[in-house]
């Protein structure tokens, strides 16, 4: 089933914002194409070379820490990398409508604001969205905990399939090349790695930020012996 035909059916059943959940997307035509979408990729990506592997890079803004007590996605951003090089011009964005007020102190914390979500796309729109950009790619993710239960708690309970595609977290890479480090926050690890902290709580600019840290420790992997993610595993394991 095409993507766009898909989504104008979508947005027929979500008239004026009602709540759409899986009883309004039990068509097997249409549960198969999401099902599609959640494939996990067939290619052994942890063979594949660190220079050649391709990655989406993302970050998620959040009203919370915690998806299964109402807290919600607000907006998704990501990048395209092929080993250490950023595709500038191959770039995801996306506020994500939210059917509550969102708090004060996450308005102050990113930026947005709820005027701004009121006519954003739904989060059913925009998690396919987002895996039709990442397509065979692999996922990035700076400290990947987050973004893990949020993408697996949208999959479970909107379409009630698995979130299958692998997250590779930034944190293994780190701990490879430097285990001494006690750096945990994005932006103090930018300051370390003379990355300029730009759009700090901005999803795209924390994709765009991990990316560059991606790019400086999968060269750093590569000088140490690493040359693909089964290799940085090991070397982890073994910490």
């Amino acid at each position: 089933m095409a993507f766009e035909p898909f989504m104008q059916i979508l947005r027929g059943l979500q008239g004026k914002r009602t709540n759409v959940g899986i009883s309004d997307v039990q068509n097997a035509q249409q549960m198969a194409f999401l099902r599609n979408l959640q494939k996990e990729i067939t290619q052994d990506v942890l063979n594949i070379p660190l220079e050649n592997l391709n990655v989406v890079v993302f970050d998620i803004e959040t009203t919370g820490f915690f998806p299964e007590k109402g807290d919600c996605i607000i907006s998704i951003g990501a990048i395209k990398m092929t080993g250490e090089k950023l595709i500038e011009e191959e770039f995801f964005y996306s506020l994500v409508h939210v059917k509550r007020e969102i708090p004060d102190e996450i308005v102050q914390l990113t930026g947005i604001t709820n005027e701004q979500l009121r006519d954003a796309l739904s989060l059913e729109e925009v998690f396919i969205k987002f895996l039709q950009f990442k397509q065979n790619s692999t996922l990035v993710a700076h400290h990947a905990t987050h973004e893990r239960n949020f993408m697996e708690h949208t999959s479970s309970t909107l379409f009630r399939t698995p979130f299958k595609h692998r997250i590779v977290d930034t944190s293994f890479l780190l701990k490879v090349i430097e285990p001494n480090l006690n750096i945990i926050a994005l932006e103090d690890l930018c300051d370390y790695n003379n990355i300029p902290v730009i759009g700090r709580h901005h999803a795209l600019g924390d994709a765009k930020m991990t990316a560059k840290l991606w790019s400086i420790y999968v060269n750093k992997a590569k000088e140490v012996g690493c040359e693909t993610l089964n290799d940085v595993y090991h070397r982890f394991a073994r910490i």
